[in-house]
């Protein structure tokens, strides 16, 4: 089946969806996106994915063309159309057609792009054995020189961390921001588990505060798992007792070893079971 992808409203087959090759989110990376999920055809935090959009957006002085409403209402059309209720969502808005060189003023129209599709990001076996990653050479982007809290369409500094973690042969990669602390991996957000205690990394770290990350944090404090937000380090990975990470499309996968170190016993740890199950739970209650 060849799905449809919505452009400003508009349905084409998946290989007739096209936009210029002058647009600047082509040419220059300029644009914004969100990811998203479905599960029994309700997008799981549809507004807060929502919110980050547009604020993206506001960030980066980019006119999205239509309001909230209108894009709820395009994204669960896109899922109709395509007969899909367990999905994964893809919304890009670019800054549009314009001539070459930076200048976004020479743009216009721009293009809001939904894509629907499934998505499967790691082996099975990885959810129910953990994975392994390692630390990537390549370091977050300053934050003072973009900040983390756009979700833009330049990924290139995930890319190439990306790249060092298969190079490695390792579905994943730990980045660390320009200080040397943990900040997150090419594509989720990263926990860990000591002495009972879930940390994870601060906003000041570098990192984009995942809305997967922001739910597990709230089903922690549900389930009276005591929880800080912390500087961490690479040496505080190593002598966890868990590890795990949480995106949109991992959803919440165990870590088991790093850099060639085995975290905890080499099996998804306890607490990582229970926020994993939680979660699921609360993604069927939908």
């Amino acid at each position: 089946m060849s799905f449809q992808v919505s452009i400003n409203g508009q349905l084409f087959n998946k290989q007739d969806a096209k936009i210029s090759v002058y647009d600047h989110g082509l040419l220059y990376g300029d644009g914004v996106f969100e990811g998203m999920r479905s599960y029994g055809g309700q997008v799981f935090k549809l507004p807060e994915h929502l919110d980050r959009l547009y604020e993206s957006a506001q960030a980066i002085g980019l006119k999205i063309p239509i309001d909230k409403p209108e894009m709820s209402a395009e994204v669960y059309r896109t899922l109709e159309i395509n007969q899909l209720s367990d999905a994964y969502i893809r919304l890009v808005v670019t800054r549009g057609s314009g001539s070459l060189g930076l200048d976004p003023n020479r743009c216009s129209d721009p293009q809001v792009i939904i894509i629907t599709d499934h998505i499967s990001l790691y082996p099975p076996e990885r959810y129910q054995e953990g994975m392994e990653i390692v630390t990537a050479a390549t370091m977050r982007n300053h934050s003072a020189a973009l900040s983390p809290r756009i979700k833009s369409l330049n990924y290139l500094n995930n890319i190439l961390a990306k790249m060092e973690g298969l190079r490695a042969g390792c579905d994943e990669a730990l980045m660390l921001n320009h200080k040397g602390e943990v900040a997150e991996c090419t594509g989720d957000n990263i926990f860990i588990v000591k002495n009972g205690c879930l940390i994870t990394p601060p906003s000041d770290a570098g990192i984009l505060e995942g809305i997967t990350r922001n739910s597990v944090i709230e089903l922690a404090l549900q389930l009276e798992i005591p929880f800080a937000e912390k500087t961490l380090v690479r040496h505080d990975v190593y002598v966890a007792d868990e590890c795990f990470l949480t995106g949109s499309a991992a959803e919440v996968i165990s870590v088991t070893k790093i850099d060639g170190r085995t975290i905890g016993d080499g099996k998804p740890g306890n607490i990582t079971l229970r926020l994993g199950e939680a979660f699921k739970r609360l993604v069927n209650s939908q």
